[in-house]
C-alpha cells in the first residue's frame, strides 16, 4: 500500500508517520476530509502538520491504559467523565487528538455535553497517550494547558505534570499519590499481555 495524502483520499499503512508543512487551513481541510473516522490521526503543531495511522497494538494498549485509570478513579469513589475518541484543537495554535481523556476535577463542567468549546471549557485534566510510533510528545499539550500527561512507550509510562516552565517528567500521579503508578501499569500491561487483559483488570481491583 502506497501512502496516499490529496484533496479526495487520504491513505496510510498502519504504522506509517507522515510530516509535512503546512497551514492552520491545511489541518483543517484534511480533518474535514477524513470526516468521522479517526484514523489516521492528525496533529498540527508550529505550521507542520503530521498524520498517524495506529498499529493494532496501539489500540490495544490504549484499551489497557484506559481501563487502568478507570479502575483507579473508580476505586477512589472520584467522580469523572472521560472521552474518546477526541480532538482537541486552538485555531492557529494547534490541534491534537489524544487517545483518551479524563475530566476528574472539572468533570461537572461538560457533563452531558455533545461537543467541547476548547476556546471557552476547561481542558481534560489528564489525557493518555501509547505512543509506537515517535508520534507524541508531552510538549505538544502547552497550547491546551492540561495538568497531566500519561504518555506509554517502550513499555514504560512516563508521567509529564504542567508547571510554570512547561512539562516535567515525575514519578507520582497528582491524582493517585498513593500509588507507584508507573510500577502498577507495567505489571497490569504484562498480566495482560500474558492472561488476557480482562484477568489483568479483575487482578487490579483485587489488589486495590
Amino acid at each position: 500500500m502506497y501512502a496516499v495524502v490529496s484533496p479526495e483520499k487520504i491513505q496510510l499503512r498502519p504504522g506509517t508517520v507522515m510530516r509535512m508543512p503546512g497551514s492552520w487551513e491545511d489541518y483543517q481541510r484534511l480533518a474535514q476530509q477524513r470526516g468521522d473516522s479517526s484514523i489516521p490521526r492528525i496533529k498540527y503543531r508550529d505550521g507542520e502538520i503530521l498524520l498517524m495511522a495506529p498499529l493494532p497494538v496501539h489500540g490495544r494498549d490504549a484499551h489497557i491504559l484506559d481501563q487502568i485509570v478507570t479502575v483507579l478513579l473508580e476505586h477512589r469513589e472520584q467522580d469523572y467523565e472521560a472521552f474518546t475518541p477526541i480532538t482537541i484543537d486552538l485555531p492557529e495554535e494547534g490541534g491534537i487528538e489524544p487517545d483518551y481523556c479524563f475530566y476528574i476535577d472539572n468533570w461537572q463542567a461538560v457533563v452531558g455535553k455533545w461537543r467541547i468549546d476548547w476556546q471557552t471549557d476547561p481542558p481534560p485534566d489528564l489525557v493518555v497517550e501509547v505512543d509506537v510510533t515517535s508520534f507524541t510528545a508531552a510538549e505538544d499539550y502547552l497550547p491546551y494547558r492540561i495538568l497531566e500527561v500519561w504518555i506509554w512507550k517502550n513499555k514504560v509510562l512516563q508521567i509529564y505534570r504542567l508547571n510554570d516552565n512547561g512539562y516535567e517528567s515525575v514519578s507520582q500521579s497528582r491524582f493517585f499519590p498513593e500509588l507507584s503508578v508507573p510500577e502498577l501499569v507495567n505489571q497490569c500491561w504484562q498480566q495482560a499481555y500474558e492472561q488476557g487483559t480482562s484477568v489483568a483488570i479483575k487482578q487490579l481491583k483485587r489488589s486495590l
